[in-house]
């Protein structure tokens, strides 16, 4: 890494559990909901991993049925204790349930039992802090499944920027515009806080895990002025103190004008090159576009933006990681666990961040200067 600074950014030593690694010895998993985040990637991860899933619980007991027979899990529940009465000891709970029904199921498990939580940790921070106040209480070992952190073109970049291929990182840059079909998840149409929280929520903690903590948080959002459901566009600027690195997020849900000038991508760059990568899940969705992860250094400029391999994509192979990464850290093949609910919690205190600065109205400007 000649060239690169003397003092270490996290990006250049990213933790452990990034690498994709799989558990050695999987662990029973006890699933609670089985909504369309279930149907449509919990479970084919879990199947095409090979991890055994123990049982499944809805309260509406058919969607947990049908999916039961399906994917050819043993048993279905419509309640929460039942499930955790018959769960085997080291199973570990994957709650794929709105953020407002975390604290009920988390105080039904068993004191130091492992559970992986649907993102976000709250529709507000008070509810994040009431989660995390359970965890700590019962001793869980509780992470969030922020598994954009393992989307496969992510680990390939991660490590290329850990390995110095492009120097020390100055911009790192995410950009969507598109027409997201909200109309898809009906409870999110009547939430008070809609895209910062429920979508770009991925991006500020993709950021984090690349970045750390950033000292400052400045931010733009807004709702479409024909649509009755909240904000639906953000812009977003992250601070890092004083070092040199412009981090942007900016989101548009409402691009409806058609596919040619759609963006999805994220996009790091360099003093020795860059790398971006294509979210094709978000364009088209959910049917979905082509991924790309490529990669443009300065020692080859004239070669241009060149491919670089990956195998998978965000759904459902991101998810295969975000429950491995948990039973590594069970297992102890890892020394801790990078998505605990401590550590999303910070994720949450940029997204409340974001909402206080957006509210804000902006600094005026000195008109009568």
């Amino acid at each position: 890494m000649t060239g690169l600074p003397q003092f270490a950014p996290p990006e250049f030593a990213p933790h452990p559990g990034y690498t994709l690694a799989r558990p050695a010895n999987p662990c029973p998993i006890v699933i609670v909901g089985a909504g369309g985040i279930v149907r449509d990637a919990h479970l084919p991860a879990y199947s095409k991993a090979g991890f055994p899933v123990a049982s499944i619980t809805d309260l509406q007991f058919d969607r947990a049925e049908a999916l039961k027979d399906k994917y050819g899990i043993p048993t279905a529940y419509d309640d929460v204790a039942a499930a955790v009465a018959a769960a085997p000891d080291n199973a570990v709970y994957d709650v794929a349930l709105p953020p407002e029904a975390h604290v009920d199921v988390l105080e039904q498990l068993p004191d130091g039992a492992a559970v992986l939580l649907q993102k976000p940790l709250g529709n507000h921070l008070a509810e994040g802090i009431r989660t995390r106040e359970v965890c700590r209480r019962k001793g869980l070992v509780a992470a969030v499944n922020t598994q954009l952190r393992f989307a496969p073109y992510v680990a390939v970049a991660r490590q290329l920027i850990a390995d110095g291929i492009i120097g020390e990182l100055y911009d790192f840059e995410i950009r969507v515009s598109v027409r997201t079909p909200w109309e898809m998840f009906p409870y999110v149409l009547e939430l008070d806080r809609l895209e910062i929280n429920m979508h770009s929520v991925h991006y500020l903690d993709l950021v984090r895990s690349f970045l750390g903590d950033p000292t400052g948080v400045s931010a733009v959002t807004v709702r479409h002025p024909e649509k009755t459901h909240a904000n639906s566009r953000s812009d977003i600027a992250l601070t890092y103190g004083d070092r040199p690195v412009r981090v942007v997020v900016s989101t548009n849900h409402d691009h409806r004008f058609g596919e040619r000038y759609e963006e999805s991508y994220i996009k790091w760059e360099g003093t020795k090159g860059a790398v971006r990568v294509q979210l094709g899940l978000l364009l088209d969705y959910p049917r979905g576009g082509e991924d790309r992860l490529e990669l443009v250094t300065d020692d080859r400029l004239e070669e241009g933006w060149r491919p670089v391999p990956f195998e998978g994509s965000w759904f459902p192979d991101a998810f295969i990681g975000s429950m491995s990464v948990v039973q590594r850290y069970l297992g102890g093949s890892i020394p801790s666990l990078p998505t605990s609910v401590e550590d999303v919690f910070r994720t949450m205190a940029v997204v409340e961040a974001a909402y206080t600065s957006a509210a804000s109205g902006g600094e005026p400007p000195p008109y009568g200067a």
